[in-house]
């Protein structure tokens, strides 16, 4: 454990109200946690038995709101130490083993969940004199209406208890007014701890022995330059359009702050309140912002081919709506993507521009002869149309593949030759005992993705992995050009055409291309693309052929080798036949290839059948090239792939001397920092690889630009902020309890016994267990009301005997009229509470609006929200909508309709719904002892009405009796001899016959 962190768990006890600690991203927060509990649990046994009172009693810990890679570096830091048990509590523990756990008494630290700690106190299955200390390992979620600051309040209404609150994002706890400050009050913490990287003692501890950092630039290739360049234009031209809205501010709308997922917080948070009255303009560029911020980000993270796949996606996606594609950086975009993957060129080596027909010169390469002849047949034609700058659709044009590589594969292929290397100069000088520190060399990625991929691109040639892609994306356009056909008029092909068949339709007309917009794809590329995509589909049947003849040539006394001894003069020749296909892949290419792949032996055959897509396909990558990377491949040192995204601190598990920071990230940065900091003594050398004057570079600048300013807006606000305390030093929340009483209820309360207000009974509401997710209970305790949590069958919440709330916020009003779980909710209410109310509930921060009144339509749509409400209400007549703002008003609402109300019974609420073992459910008026649906038939037939129904249903057991009474028997029942005519006429009626 470093020094600072020893100060700062001390800086932690010193306070008996617990104290919130502020630090930067990647320092050991799972540290401090796990140092502090076992401080609290040493504090506890040393102190005497007797001393029971205040914060120094014995009891157990809680832990709340701790993220799985946080919780699982705790426990196995606490499990190391042997002096704390550790349980996991889970939602679906039974309460009686949850009891168990909370009476274990000391030496327990336990994992909780928010909804199950707070269930459990509000039904005393544990004591707050139960609880040692409240960890909290997300204070930046916490508010005045969260799970957490209600979970405090419980526990700290009886006793002092201390609360530590940690966090490691300081970019979210200055995000809105006076956000820590807020955070401390509804936490009962007066204290403000902050730790920032540049704090004079984590900096000595972390600078005390630093690792050899060598920071790598990568140049990017130019059209990489080009993308980046377009995409920027197109945020920089979408942040202007947002600033003409004059409805957001301007200083926030910069593209630095552009490039983090926190700005689509920081616009929404600012457009909520009028987001109903904006136009689809507006909406759609805080949406388009967010798309051009995830390409520029995987830019830098994938291949050519993925990120081409990933555009395609978008353009059928978002082409129709999308505001940044009709800009002209958006046509840039989309030809430089093509171009890192291929380009169209003529037979004669002449390059086709895609966009506007305009071919220019390139590099001459080989020619092959065309499929049936139209290649030279048009080229003289296709050549001497120039200056008319138009593409002839029926000319062939052949698909070459450049399939641009990304310029950092080679750098980090070079940097593992250049460690493996050195490792075999030191194993000369070191002794054996070293090497188990100074073998791992650990690669950090972005995602799990780019590490397999960059596992792929290690143990195999970058060249086939690249390749692979291709083929996965040619075959992926086949079959989307197959699914379109499909759905169009059958043609008039022979039945055997298509795609995969080997054949392509080529295209005739001239005007598509001409009316083609700048994104879409033109006609002549769309055949190349088929064309290649035939071959890659030939070459994967035959290669299946292949595979289902390897058994008969077996037993011919073939080698039956699978690939453990590879003969290096076969693959020598196999591979230097492929150095002659190196041009192009035209339509041609699969049949040389095809002649190819027959000469081979049966040897190979078996032994290459599973890479058949891999290797069999014509491949830019000559023989040495394979079987030198084949050799490096050995020579390589081991290495290890850690995704970022995973969040899982294996720098103490693997021990790696080198680390290769593909994708640099912040925090991994200073868990490394720490690291090397607890492990001075081992040598670490960490290389960064960096695109130069990249987007990726700006990101990780600011980010830790970013957080510095963050922490000095803290150092400020802790200067001036002002945490109300008692005369013993006991923090005040902000509890309605401790506010003053408005001064006309003190003047109207003097005449009556000197002022004294006279004492009322305590209300309570009964809610369901699943409500505990929402932050309503949360607030209707801040109100005073008595919360007595139970499961219901039917409704969410009890006010009285008499009514009975179904709470639904906007999402869950959707989902539940689109899956018709609203309509069986609201009939089970109707059944058993005379005043069933649906809430609707808007959040606080949103707009007070379901649409706009310009969405609002004059007749019924099954589509629209407010015809679905205005149905659901007809239906049910007796149903009571009412609409809420926000948690606190419906708060209010629930107290004024509570008013002149009984309390509910726990017990009875909780029997409504469910049936006893006889099936028959008690104190019920109808419910289960009916058949409803038999009902609900009966009141709907002629002379029946809501004052004799009940009646007819005592005198006759089910409605085929009712069929056979008479008349007489019937206006016995009814009370009215015309009504009772009326229904026998009804039941007697011959049914009409549709057949005629």
């Amino acid at each position: 454990m470093l020094p600072f962190e020893e100060q700062a768990v001390a800086d932690l006890l010193e306070d008996p109200n617990g104290g919130l600690v502020v630090v930067s991203s990647g320092l050991p927060l799972a540290s401090l946690a796990a140092t502090l509990l076992l401080h609290l649990h040493h504090q506890s046994t040393s102190s005497s038995p007797s001393s029971s009172s205040g914060g120094g009693g014995g009891g157990c810990f809680l832990i709340l709101s701790a993220p799985d890679a946080l919780k699982d570096q705790i426990r196995r830091r606490l499990v190391e130490s042997q002096l704390l048990q550790v349980h996991d509590v889970a939602s679906d523990v039974p309460a009686a083993h949850r009891r168990t756990l909370y009476s274990s008494g000391e030496g327990v630290a336990l994992f909780l969940t928010p909804r199950v700690l707070a269930a459990d106190l509000l039904t005393a299955h544990l004591l707050p004199s139960r609880v040692q200390a409240l960890l909290l390992l997300a204070a930046h979620r916490s508010s005045d209406t969260s799970a957490d600051a209600f979970i405090a309040r419980l526990l700290r209404q009886h006793r002092l208890l201390p609360v530590y609150a940690f966090s490691d994002r300081p970019h979210a706890m200055v995000a809105g007014f006076a956000k820590a400050e807020r955070t401390m009050k509804s936490l009962y913490i007066r204290r403000l701890h902050l730790w920032p990287r540049f704090h004079v003692l984590a900096a000595a501890d972390l600078e005390r022995s630093p690792p050899e950092v060598i920071d790598v630039r990568v140049p990017m290739t130019h059209p990489m330059v080009g993308i980046q360049a377009a995409i920027l234009d197109a945020m920089d031209a979408c942040l202007k359009e947002l600033r003409r809205t004059y409805k957001v501010d301007v200083e926030d709308l910069t593209i630095d702050k552009g490039l983090f997922k926190s700005f689509d917080e920081i616009v929404r948070r600012q457009l909520d309140p009028i987001w109903h009255t904006l136009g689809k303009k507006t909406k759609q560029l805080v949406a388009d912002l967010r798309t051009l911020r995830k390409l520029l980000d995987y830019l830098g993270r994938y291949d050519a081919v993925t990120y081409l796949k990933y555009l395609d996606t978008l353009r059928v996606s978002e082409g129709v709506r999308s505001v940044w594609m009709l800009a002209e950086s958006s046509h840039k975009i989309f030809e430089l993507a093509k171009r890192r993957v291929y380009q169209i060129v003529r037979p004669d080596g002449t390059r086709v521009s895609i966009a506007k027909g305009t071919p220019t010169k390139k590099r001459k390469v080989t020619p092959s002869s065309s499929k049936k002849g139209k290649e030279t047949e048009n080229e003289d034609s296709a050549a001497n149309k120039d200056d008319a700058q138009k593409v002839n659709a029926e000319a062939s044009f052949l698909l070459e593949e450049v399939l641009e590589e990304a310029p950092k594969w080679k750098v980090l292929r070079e940097l593992l030759q250049e460690i493996a290397e050195e490792q075999r100069k030191g194993d000369r000088v070191v002794h054996e005992d070293e090497n188990n520190e100074c073998g791992i060399v650990l690669v950090a990625c972005k995602d799990e993705r780019s590490c397999l991929q960059l596992q792929e691109c290690i143990s195999r040639s970058p060249q086939q992995v690249m390749r692979e892609e291709w083929e996965k994306y040619l075959l992926g356009k086949a079959e989307l050009f197959g699914l379109h056909k499909k759905k169009k008029k059958r043609s008039q092909q022979p039945k055997g055409f298509g795609v995969l068949d080997g054949e392509f339709p080529t295209g005739s007309n001239e005007n598509e291309n001409e009316n083609a917009g700048p994104v879409s794809i033109s006609k002549l590329e769309t055949n190349a693309l088929l064309a290649a995509a035939s071959g890659i589909s030939s070459l994967t049947k035959e290669a299946d052929a292949k595979e289902d003849s390897v058994p008969s040539c077996g037993k011919k006394g073939s080698v039956k080798g699978k690939g453990k001894r590879v003969p290096k003069k076969p693959l020598t020749k196999r591979q230097a036949s492929k150095r002659k296909n190196k041009s192009t892949t035209e339509n041609d290419n699969c049949q040389g290839t095809d002649v190819e792949s027959s000469g081979k032996t049966d040897e190979q055959s078996d032994i290459n059948v599973s890479k058949v897509s891999a290797e069999d396909a014509p491949a830019p990558a000559s023989t040495s090239d394979n079987v030198e990377d084949f050799i490096d491949a050995k020579m390589l040192p081991p290495v290890q792939f850690y995704a970022l995204d995973s969040d899982q601190h294996v720098l103490d598990i693997w021990k790696p001397s080198v680390i290769i920071v593909y994708h640099p990230d912040m925090t991994f940065v200073r868990e490394i920092e720490v690291y090397k900091a607890e492990n001075p003594s081992q040598k670490l050398r960490v290389y960064f690889l960096f695109y130069e004057e990249s987007s990726e570079v700006q990101k990780f600048e600011s980010s830790i630009r970013r957080e510095n300013e963050a922490f000095e807006s803290l150092i400020r606000q802790k200067s001036l902020m002002m945490i109300p305390v008692d005369q013993s030093g006991r923090c005040i929340g902000p509890t309605p309890a401790n506010e003053p009483e408005p001064l006309l209820s003190q003047n109207s309360l003097t005449r009556k016994a000197g002022g004294r207000k006279p004492t009322g009974k305590d209300m309570q509401v009964i809610v369901d267990m699943r409500e505990f997710m929402s932050s309503l209970p949360n607030v209707l305790h801040q109100k005073g009301i008595r919360i007595i949590p139970v499961t219901l069958e039917v409704g969410d919440y009890v006010l009285s005997p008499l009514i009975c709330v179904e709470r639904k916020s906007i999402a869950d009003l959707y989902q539940s009229f689109a899956s018709g779980r609203l309509y069986n909710q609201v009939e089970t209410m109707i059944r058993y509470y005379k005043i069933p109310v649906l809430l609707i509930e808007f959040s606080q921060d949103k707009s007070f609006s379901f649409q706009s009144a310009s969405e609002v339509g004059d007749d019924v749509s099954p589509t629209n929200i407010i015809s679905k409400l205005s149905l659901l209400v007809l239906h049910f007549p007796r149903l009571r909508i009412v609409w809420s703002r926000s948690l606190h008003a419906t708060a209010d609402i629930f107290m004024s309709l509570k008013s002149n109300q009984d309390e509910p019974d726990e017990n009875k609420a909780m029997r409504v719904g469910v049936p006893l073992e006889d099936g028959v459910v008690e104190d019920d008026v109808r419910a289960e002892n009916y058949n409803t649906s038999a009902i609900e038939f009966l009141r709907r037939l002629p002379g029946v009405t809501d004052s004799n129904y009940r009646a007819i249903m005592d005198g006759c057991n089910s409605l085929a009796e009712l069929a056979l009474l008479p008349v007489e028997r019937l206006a016995e029942l009814m009370g009215s001899q015309k009504g009772a005519r009326t229904l026998k006429e009804f039941l007697d009626a011959k049914c009409p016959s549709m057949i005629s």
